[in-house]
């Protein structure tokens, strides 16, 4: 049997390279959008980390166990299905995947006390769908990597 996600990712020595790539992951992300929408993105994420640098990786830690929790039943799901990259699995199943784990954020949004977070969220929100679902491929690799 596969160990369980929050058996690998959230082990408690693999978490800081865990929380690392994510960030990396998340800045590689923003930086490849254009456009409008992309600019906007690009301003809200750097208000954020303006407002605090440690704002996002304290993010990522403290949303990292309800993520896994979410993308666990993909991952078990995966490796029955004995195909080879779990990026791809989740882009085949891109809007299950992008509304449950956005699941995540607009629950813990909801009950921040930092009202500048919750203004460029709000802003960013209607987006948010899309920009999840580009992001898979990336967090497929990620996960796969971490939990391998």
């Amino acid at each position: 049997m596969v160990a369980a996600l929050n058996e690998t990712l959230l082990d408690e020595s693999r978490v800081p390279a865990v929380i690392a790539d994510v960030q990396a992951l998340i800045d590689a992300e923003v930086s490849a959008k254009s456009g409008a929408s992309g600019l906007a993105l690009k301003g809200g994420y750097g208000a954020v980390k303006k407002v605090g640098p440690s704002i996002v990786p304290d993010a990522i830690e403290g949303l990292l166990p309800a993520f896994v929790t979410k993308l666990e039943p993909y991952w078990q799901a995966f490796t029955a299905s004995g195909e080879a990259g779990f990026s791809e699995y989740l882009v085949a199943r891109g809007e299950e995947v992008a509304d449950s784990l956005l699941g995540v954020t607009d629950e813990r949004i909801e009950g921040s006390d930092r009202g500048a977070v919750k203004k460029v969220y709000s802003s960013l929100r209607p987006s948010a769908k899309k920009n999840v679902i580009e992001a898979l491929p990336r967090l497929g690799a990620l996960v796969q990597k971490h939990a391998n």
